[in-house]
């Protein structure tokens, strides 16, 4: 391990300019869990808590010079992926990470915005999963991006949530995290799938609007444990628990009129103001 304490993590994802999902999101939770960000920012979007209007992906040769820029000259603990937008993204961002595979990678497949506009060209799926897929140590989705990277319908129960994690594994990456927040019910259980062995994390839904981003903090969060050399069921743990206070302190911020962002720094800040 290096003999730095504090380590250092590379985001590759979008820019999301209200700062509560993507790279923005990414930074605050690598420095939330006390390491150093870094971000390769693929794509520019236009967008708040209400909704995404306008997506800009960068030319892949230039994605690509970003990460052989950070890996020229700094030493490189984790990285997260996120929104790459295209396949021609896809293809490049794999081509600059093969030489490092020693690294811990976690990949979380952005698709779908939280208003539900498109993140991910539908031809570059396959590109994801030939490319990225088999270089991740971890992969994040949902149930909907679960279910598209197999061509298979949403799961609606554990049973189903289980089985399409453990498929996912046949993809390519060393473990799988499919989160279960879009299944019925109070309860909002992840299952996580590493060498054979299957766990549930179970936690309770918490009643709040303000979930714009959680999908790129929660993986956020997992590279930077994964960066400290912890083991995948272990800095799942951590993240999650880091994360649901997260949420669960939401309302301390005011921050537009839709789905608003999580607290990122709730372990950090004094509340001040609020009788």
């Amino acid at each position: 391990m290096p003999s730095s304490p504090i380590r250092n993590v590379l985001t590759i994802a979008g820019s999301d300019p209200s700062g509560g999902a993507g790279i923005q999101a990414d930074l605050k939770a690598f420095s939330a869990r006390g390491c150093y960000g870094m971000a390769v920012i693929t794509a520019l979007t236009a967008q708040n808590t209400r909704g995404v209007s306008a997506v800009m992906p960068l030319d892949p040769g230039f994605v690509a010079e970003q990460i052989r820029m950070v890996f020229a000259d700094i030493r490189v603990d984790a990285v997260k992926i996120g929104m790459i937008a295209n396949s021609g993204i896809a293809r490049a961002v794999a081509d600059m990470l093969r030489p490092h595979r020693g690294i811990p990678i976690v990949l979380d497949p952005v698709m779908i915005a939280k208003g539900g506009a498109a993140l991910l060209d539908p031809e570059a799926i396959d590109a994801l999963t030939n490319e990225l897929l088999p270089l991740a140590t971890l992969l994040t989705p949902n149930l909907p991006e679960a279910a598209a990277l197999l061509g298979d319908p949403e799961a609606c129960d554990r049973r189903i949530v289980e089985s399409q994690a453990i498929r996912l594994t046949g993809l390519g990456p060393e473990a799988v995290l499919v989160k279960g927040g879009h299944l019925p019910g109070q309860e909002s259980p992840d299952v996580l799938v590493v060498g054979g062995a299957v766990t549930w994390f179970e936690a309770d839904r918490i009643p709040t609007r303000n979930t714009h981003g959680t999908g790129c903090s929660l993986s956020s969060a997992l590279a930077a444990e994964l960066a400290k050399g912890l083991e995948t069921p272990e800095a799942v743990r951590l993240a999650k628990a880091w994360l649901g206070d997260a949420v669960r302190t939401s309302g301390q911020l005011s921050v537009g009129s839709g789905h608003g962002p999580v607290h990122h720094f709730h372990a950090l800040w004094e509340v001040t103001g609020q009788s």
